[in-house]
C-alpha cells in the first residue's frame, strides 16, 4: 500500500485548475477543504445605508407601501429633511414581514378568513422565517432598533429525513440526518481519497498539495488512514449511547453506500449551505414582525393606514396618487415631487398608471413564486421530549420540509411549521379549505412523528402567499432572460417614480433584500434633488 512519503506528481498544474477538477470529480466538501487547507477562504463586507449630504431642500416623496423598503425609505429621507408620508392598504405595518399569534386574522382573496388561536406566547413567522448572519443591513436595523436577537437553528443533524423511492431498502423509514450525512460523506471521501492515493486523480498535483488533501479526506469523511476506508463514525449516532462506568456504547453500523444512492438520500446533502442558509442564523425575540415594530417607532407617526391605492399618475412637475380609504370607500388625491412605490409588481400590474409602454413590459416580465406556511400548535413538544430534535428541519420528499421552533425551549407548549411548500404543490394545498389544510398537515407530518402528531395536535394556521391580497405571491421570480432584459429598466425610475423592494434585489424573498433596494432608490432621489438645485442656483447666479 503508498504512503504519503510515495506519492510523487508533476507541478505543473495551478491551483486554480486544480479546484475545478477537484470539484467536479469529489463535490464541493474537497474543494472547499483543500481551500481551507491552502488558506484560501474569503469573507464577506458588512452594508449600511449610504451617507448623504445636503438636505431636501422642501421636497415631498410619496411612499407607497409600509413595509420594510417603504420604511427604510422613509427613515432615512426624514433624517435629510424630506416630507415622506406613508400610505399603507393595511392596516398594519410590515408588509410580509408578519408574525401570526393569537388574535391575528388573515383573509384571502377568495373569502376565507382565518384567526390565529394560538395560546399567549406561541406564534409563527409565516413570512420572514430566519436572518443569515451576512445580511447586515437586515442586522443594522435590528440593532438600530433595539431589537434583540435570539439563534435560530437552521440546521439539526438530529431531525429525521423520511423518503419513498421505488426499490430502494431504505424507502418509508424515517432515518436521522446525522446518519445519512455521516454515510454519504464518508463514502465519498473514501472514493476519493483512493483515487488520489493512486495517483488516478490527476498526475500533476504537488506531493504537498496531495498530502493535505488526504489529511483532509481522512478527517473529512472519517476514514481509516491505512485503508482509506469508511466504516461508520461516532458522529452518526450509536445504537446505545456511551454513558457512565462501564457503558462504553454501541457505534451503529453505516448503510451501504448502494442503499444511499437508491434512496436518493445525497439529494438531500450539501457539503456547503447555499449562500442565503449559512449559519449563524438569527431570529428576533418574540417574532419576526418585532422588526417592523421597530421601524414603526421611528416612522410610524408618517402612516396613514388603510390607503389602497388605485391611481398613479405624473407629470414633468410631480406624481399625483389616488388612494381609497379602505374602511368608508372614499377616495382623495396626494401630491409629490416624487414617489417610491413598494408594491410587489403581481399587485402594481393591475393598477392605472401613467408608465411608459418600456417599463409597463418590464413590469409584466416578472412572476410571483407560490407558497404556503402552515403553523401548528401542540399540547406538548414531543419532537424536545421524546426525539431530542431542538429546533431545525426535518426533511422529506413527500411533502417537503417541517420546522422546529427556535425559542420556548424545553416549554410545555409548542408550535411547528407543518409545511412549506411552493409553486403546484401550494396551490393544490391552498385550494383546500382551512381546515382540510391542516388535515393535510397532519397526515404528512405523521410520516416523521407517528402516534403524537396528531394526538398531541390543538390548533392550526396557514397562509398562501399567492392569495393574500396587497402581495399575491411569496417573492419575484426572475427567469434569466427577464434579469438581463427587464430588471435593470426597473431598477431605473420611470419619470419621477421610483420602484423598491425585494423583487429589486438578488436577493429575492429576503428582507435584506428590501432594504437594500429602498438604499439605493433614496440615494437616486436625493442626487437628483441636488443636482436641480445647483442647476437652479447657477441659473439665479
Amino acid at each position: 500500500m503508498k504512503t504519503r512519503s510515495n506519492l510523487t506528481v508533476p507541478r505543473s498544474m495551478s491551483r486554480r485548475h486544480f479546484l475545478r477538477v477537484l470539484g467536479a470529480t469529489g463535490g464541493a466538501a474537497a474543494a472547499i477543504g483543500a481551500m481551507d487547507a491552502w488558506g484560501m477562504m474569503m469573507a464577506s463586507a458588512a452594508e449600511a445605508p449610504p451617507v448623504l449630504s445636503g438636505n431636501a431642500n422642501g421636497r415631498r416623496v410619496i411612499i407607497l407601501g409600509a413595509g420594510l423598503a417603504g420604511m427604510t425609505a422613509a427613515y432615512e429621507m426624514s433624517k435629510l429633511g424630506y416630507e415622506t408620508p406613508i400610505f399603507e392598504a393595511r392596516d398594519f405595518a410590515g408588509g410580509r414581514c408578519q408574525t401570526a399569534r393569537r388574535g391575528f386574522s388573515l383573509t384571502e382573496v377568495t373569502g376565507v378568513t382565518q384567526r390565529c388561536l394560538f395560546d399567549d406566547g406561541q406564534y409563527i413567522n409565516h413570512g420572514p422565517w430566519r436572518i443569515p448572519y451576512h445580511h447586515r443591513s437586515t442586522l443594522h436595523y435590528t440593532k438600530e432598533f433595539d431589537v434583540p436577537l435570539e439563534i435560530m437553528v437552521n440546521d439539526n443533524d438530529n431531525a429525521w429525513d423520511y423518503r419513498e423511492e421505488e426499490g430502494s431498502p431504505l424507502s418509508g423509514r424515517r432515518i436521522r440526518r446525522r446518519e445519512l450525512q455521516a454515510d454519504i460523506g464518508g463514502y465519498t471521501s473514501e472514493l476519493l481519497a483512493k483515487a488520489a492515493d493512486q495517483d488516478a486523480l490527476d498526475r500533476e498535483l504537488t506531493a504537498e498539495d496531495k498530502e493535505q488533501l488526504l489529511d483532509y479526506l481522512v478527517a473529512f469523511g472519517q476514514l481509516d488512514r491505512d485503508t482509506l476506508s469508511y466504516g461508520g463514525t461516532g458522529g452518526r449516532g450509536y445504537e446505545e449511547d456511551p454513558g457512565a462506568g462501564l457503558r462504553p456504547g454501541v457505534p451503529s453500523d453505516p448503510f451501504a453506500f448502494r442503499d444511499l444512492l437508491q434512496h436518493g438520500a445525497i439529494d438531500g446533502f450539501r457539503a456547503v449551505a447555499g449562500h442565503t442558509q449559512k449559519n449563524t442564523m438569527f431570529e428576533p425575540v418574540g417574532g419576526m414582525d418585532q422588526i417592523a415594530r421597530g421601524f414603526e417607532r421611528e416612522v410610524g407617526h408618517l402612516i396613514h393606514y388603510e390607503h389602497v391605492v388605485r391611481e398613479i399618475r405624473q407629470s414633468d412637475d410631480g406624481v399625483r396618487v389616488v388612494l381609497e380609504n379602505a374602511t368608508t370607500g372614499e377616495t382623495r388625491e396626494v401630491e409629490g415631487d416624487y414617489c417610491i412605490c413598494t408594491i410587489p409588481l403581481s399587485v402594481l400590474n393591475q393598477i392605472p398608471a401613467d408608465f411608459s409602454s418600456e417599463f409597463q413590459a418590464a413590469m409584466q416580465a416578472v412572476t410571483y413564486v407560490s407558497v404556503g406556511k402552515m403553523g401548528l400548535q401542540f399540547a406538548r413538544r414531543f419532537w424536545e421530549e421524546d426525539d431530542f430534535i431542538y429546533g431545525g428541519h426535518s426533511t422529506t420528499n413527500v411533502f417537503g420540509n417541517i420546522s422546529y421552533p427556535s425559542y420556548g425551549w424545553q416549554g410545555e407548549k409548542g408550535v411547528i411549521l407543518g409545511y412549506y411548500n411552493f409553486g403546484g404543490q401550494a396551490v393544490e394545498v391552498s385550494a383546500r379549505s382551512p381546515r382540510e389544510r391542516v388535515e393535510y398537515a397532519l397526515e404528512m407530518g405523521s410520516l416523521l412523528h407517528p402516534e403524537v402528531y396528531r394526538r398531541e395536535f390543538e390548533t392550526g394556521f396557514s397562509v398562501a402567499w399567492h392569495l393574500v391580497p396587497h402581495n399575491l405571491g411569496g417573492w419575484a421570480s426572475w427567469s434569466s432572460e427577464a434579469r438581463n432584459d427587464a430588471y435593470p429598466r426597473l431598477n431605473e425610475p420611470d419619470g419621477r417614480v421610483y420602484l423598491a423592494g425585494e423583487h429589486l434585489s438578488y436577493m429575492t424573498g429576503w428582507m435584506s433584500g428590501a432594504i437594500e433596494s429602498a438604499w439605493l432608490q433614496i440615494e437616486k432621489i436625493h442626487d437628483q434633488v441636488q443636482a436641480r438645485q445647483g442647476h437652479a442656483a447657477r441659473q439665479v447666479a
